[in-house]
């Protein structure tokens, strides 16, 4: 079960919440600190678990349907495992919830309550974000949040230029993603934002934010935000070349890959500032 469940938590886009946390510690000035430990265990297995096993429960016919699923782009499950996904997920999330709730101020709470609350109702009805065009999209921004909790628990003023990059940049990249699933989304009556937009349409759509988050990191660093502008570009230039379906499909490992590049260039930097005393928050 426990195997499992790590498989449907999807490891491979760990870095989506744990290098944002890892970010938002560093943005602080310290390479580490003891106190980050807890909001660090909790954006590994637990809560990439509420992001991915809430998404697989609700969106078990699109998956089936869709040859990705299976693999690193997210499990297929079935039917008799829901129950105990929705266990994992209450089991592994409530404990640190109630322990933030405990231990850090009314804002820090908001939004860490915010981030979880915006996954949850991405992929769960009433709300279920993922079939309203561009509220899917701009509910994705909430990647960022870690940017603004993570200082807030630490005592820290967080740094809103990273906080409002980081989310037009996350906004972009759901859009982007869920171009190699319209087909599959249509067929079953999901309208995403790429949906609504069809491929060419996406692609403005992700252009602009990108551009938008490039904007704010720029503010910060220009080197991140360079290699922020050149990878966005050259990811769209790779579907803007075919905007086939199964193309799209193929250059998905390329986009997983971005937040990795890319985040070491603003790590790599952070690292070595604060090693040689030269950043001050």
């Amino acid at each position: 079960m426990l195997s499992r469940l790590l498989t449907i938590s999807r490891p491979v886009l760990w870095v989506n919440t744990i290098g944002t946390t890892v970010m938002a510690m560093w943005l602080t000035g310290q390479l580490w600190t003891w106190d980050i430990i807890w909001l660090l265990l909790w954006v590994t297995l637990p809560f990439n678990l509420l992001i991915y096993g809430i998404n697989d429960i609700f969106d078990q016919e699109t998956d089936n349907i869709n040859i990705r699923k299976g693999g690193y782009g997210g499990a297929k499950i079935y039917p008799k495992e829901v129950p105990w996904i929705f266990w994992g997920v209450i089991l592994t999330n409530v404990p640190f919830l109630v322990f933030f709730g405990l231990s850090y101020s009314w804002q820090t709470n908001a939004w860490i309550w915010a981030y979880t609350l915006f996954f949850y109702f991405y992929s769960s009805p009433p709300l279920r974000f993922k079939g309203r065009p561009f509220l899917d999209s701009l509910s994705n921004a909430d990647y960022a949040f870690p940017l603004a909790f993570v200082p807030l628990a630490l005592g820290f003023e967080p740094i809103w230029m990273a906080v409002w990059g980081l989310m037009a940049w996350s906004l972009a990249k759901h859009t982007y993603d869920a171009i190699q699933d319209i087909e599959e989304d249509k067929y079953v009556g999901i309208k995403t934002t790429a949906v609504l937009l069809g491929t060419k349409g996406s692609l403005w759509w992700v252009s602009i934010w990108w551009a938008v988050s490039s904007v704010f990191f720029a503010v910060i660093n220009i080197p991140l935000a360079l290699a922020n502008a050149g990878y966005a570009a050259w990811l769209v230039w790779l579907i803007t070349q075919n905007d086939s379906p199964e193309n799209a499909k193929r250059v998905y490992k390329y986009s997983v890959a971005y937040p990795y590049i890319v985040g070491a260039v603003a790590g790599v930097q952070l690292v070595l500032a604060i090693f040689f005393g030269l950043y001050q928050p």
